[in-house]
């Protein structure tokens, strides 16, 4: 069994993937090609964005759009403590202070209670300056952003919206890497919309945000001159066969993916509500289930629960078995545990279920009676 199985994804794409391939190499257009156009297009959109900017990576899409937006020594930017490093480690590569927030430890994504006790917090001290929150849309579920933009607003700060688990996601309606100032997401091949590679994409409304943001991708240059560079960037582009890949599994992703993953999230919940805690989804929210994580009473409880599960042949992981300010690249912020209840509680019970749009009722059957078995 797979934990996200991409080859049953290939099987059925197999066809229109291959012939994807094969006409990027028949032009050999490899860099920035007709598909790279036509994908970012077509993911604009989708998300409800004016502009899509692809580039080769999730975490170049956060620290190229930090970059648009100036972001540097002095400035603070706050994102989740529980997530994966990227969030805060592209607003670090730039200089900038991080500041980590606990989360609700409901939803896993960045608590805007704590949040906002965060900025004051920074503001009393006087020594840096709020600039950028970044939310996660952690594990397919978009952030708060209905109590996390009135905050950036009172404080004049910007929102990045982190949506490299979220994409596909809505709330009531509006599209994941909709939120915010600027939007990035990652198609690394595990997310929800995944390539063959790495491969990211910054979406924003404002045109010359998004012409910035073109010129940061390829070393800062000029859009007249390719050998005239305004400012320092950055060589970050997606390049044509991930694009060309990209297309097929959009179109997959839209029709029947986005469903299919649902529905095996709703096999997981029906079967699971009476014995461990299920993953909880807002009214008005649809989460894309880059991960189905439950929790468990404790951590010995989990390493029970995962180890009968290995030895099923069914794989699970732990995501994540450490808050960011738990590792060893923010020790010097000496972050205090007590600033993070939510966070270490999490690390100690979370438990990720295989999930994708390939899962089989009979398999998500087998995965529940285990789990049920040995909780």
């Amino acid at each position: 069994m797979q934990f996200r199985d991409l080859k049953a994804q290939y099987q059925a794409l197999r066809p229109e993937i291959d012939s994807a391939i094969q006409t990027v190499l028949d032009h050999s257009e490899f860099i920035l090609g007709k598909p790279v156009a036509e994908l970012e297009e077509r993911l604009a959109a989708y998300v409800g964005r004016k502009y899509c900017v692809s580039c080769a990576n999730g975490t170049d899409a956060l620290q190229l759009s930090l970059m648009a937006m100036n972001i540097g020594k002095g400035d603070v930017v706050f994102t989740s403590d529980f997530t994966y490093f990227a969030s805060a480690g592209a607003a670090s590569l730039l200089g900038a202070t991080v500041i980590l927030v606990d989360i609700d430890r409901r939803t896993f994504n960045i608590c805007p209670k704590a949040l906002e006790r965060a900025v004051q917090r920074v503001l009393a001290e006087g020594q840096l300056i709020p600039k950028v929150i970044i939310p996660v849309d952690l594990f397919g579920l978009p952030a708060d952003y209905s109590n996390i933009i009135p905050i950036a607003e009172t404080y004049g700060l910007k929102v990045l919206e982190d949506g490299a688990q979220g994409f596909g996601g809505n709330v009531n309606g509006r599209s994941a890497c909709s939120f915010g100032d600027i939007s990035a997401t990652s198609f690394f091949p595990a997310k929800p919309l995944g390539c063959y590679g790495d491969g990211g994409a910054i979406f924003v409304d404002d045109h010359q945000l998004a012409e910035r943001l073109r010129s940061l991708r390829a070393q800062g240059k000029s859009s007249a001159d390719k050998y005239d560079n305004r400012e320092i960037g950055i060589n970050s582009r997606l390049d044509t066969i991930q694009a060309a890949i990209l297309l097929p599994k959009l179109r997959a992703f839209i029709e029947y993916e986005l469903s299919a993953v649902n529905q095996a999230a709703q096999w997981y919940t029906e079967r699971l509500k009476n014995t461990v805690a299920t993953p909880y989804i807002p009214d008005g929210f649809y989460s894309s289930w880059a991960q189905y994580t439950i929790m468990l009473e404790d951590d010995r409880t989990r390493d029970r629960v995962r180890e009968a599960l290995k030895e099923h042949g069914i794989p699970s992981m732990i995501y994540y078995p450490r808050g960011i300010h738990q590792q060893e690249a923010y020790q010097a912020m000496c972050f205090s545990d007590e600033w993070y209840p939510n966070t270490i509680q999490a690390t100690k019970t979370v438990l990720s279920l295989p999930i994708h749009p390939y899962l089989k009722e009979e398999d998500a059957d087998r995965i529940c009676k285990v789990i049920i078995d040995n909780v």
